[in-house]
């Protein structure tokens, strides 16, 4: 910069310099063929749902992870627990489960995530760009942090369905590798699952039982015992829990230590409320 008589001057950018910082990666686009079922006529949706993934983030919204995959898959193949139902996904990512559940037929999706800008618009990208303009109006993205107050997530249902006010399922897909998380998945699960106080407490006969199913990895083998602790608090809370999926996929990360066989294979279990210790209250 020069002054009025020609000299130079500093700019407070030369004496402050930015540090240098890489450039943020570009975002990825993962690619999932969905499975079509010919016989169902409600199922116009695309063959293929394009998630695009965040270029990279400390919550690894980067990824999409071999048990979002099999979420997908399992809805596809046992769509009565999809079709006019009530979806809420926890730590959502791309949005894959959710957005397949729309797509086959979901009365509500709830697809939520940190409250992180960066995530809540790439989910809302995903679902824009995935679900058709009629579906869309019937799932909702929303910022949440596990373990706190629900009364955002089911007022998304308060518009769509007389007396109940609660999920009918709810999807956790490889979180339960967050340890110190797992009191506070379970008391929203618990608490999203539950219909409110003076609401009837069983769904017709007819449907399936309100259920979560949880689908993860054990990533880091030596750790497994801890990623398992979330099956045995559940228990101690009064939740069924069953295992029902191992499915075997390529390693998320190769090079990592650790029997290939453990980090290769998905297992997916699904949780039904027994006696429950956690208050019901939404608040």
């Amino acid at each position: 910069m020069a002054d009025e008589d020609g000299s130079e001057t500093e700019c407070l950018q030369d004496i402050f310099p930015d540090p240098w910082r890489p450039p943020t990666p570009e975002a990825t686009f993962a690619r999932y063929v969905r499975y079509r079922d010919e016989n169902d006529s409600k199922d116009s949706s695309s063959e293929e749902v394009a998630v695009r993934l965040v270029g990279s983030h400390p919550l690894w919204g980067h990824y999409l992870w071999n048990a979002s995959v099999a979420v997908a898959e399992y809805l596809e193949s046992n769509r009565d627990l999809v079709r006019g139902r009530f979806v809420l996904e926890l730590g959502a990512g791309g949005g894959l489960p959710g957005i397949v559940s729309a797509q086959i037929g979901a009365k509500k999706v709830v697809l939520t995530d940190y409250p992180d800008q960066e995530l809540i618009d790439n989910l809302t990208y995903n679902v824009d760009h995935n679900v058709s303009p009629a579906d869309r109006m019937n799932v909702d993205v929303q910022g949440y942090i596990w373990g706190h107050k629900v009364q955002d997530l089911l007022a998304a249902l308060s518009s769509t369905r007389e007396g109940w006010r609660a999920f009918d399922l709810i999807i956790l897909s490889d979180l339960v590798f967050n340890h110190s998380q797992h009191d506070a998945l379970l008391r929203t699960c618990e608490l999203s699952l539950t219909p409110l106080s003076g609401q009837p407490r069983e769904p017709p006969s007819s449907q399936p039982a309100p259920c979560v199913l949880v689908f993860y990895t054990h990533h880091r083998p030596h750790l497994a015992h801890r990623d398992l602790d979330f099956f045995t608090k559940a228990r101690s809370q009064g939740w069924i829990c069953e295992e029902i999926v191992t499915r075997k996929f390529p390693p998320m990360f190769p090079d990592d230590p650790g029997d290939e066989e453990v980090r290769s294979t998905v297992h997916g279990w699904r949780l039904v409320r027994g006696t429950s210790k956690v208050e019901t209250a939404a608040t």
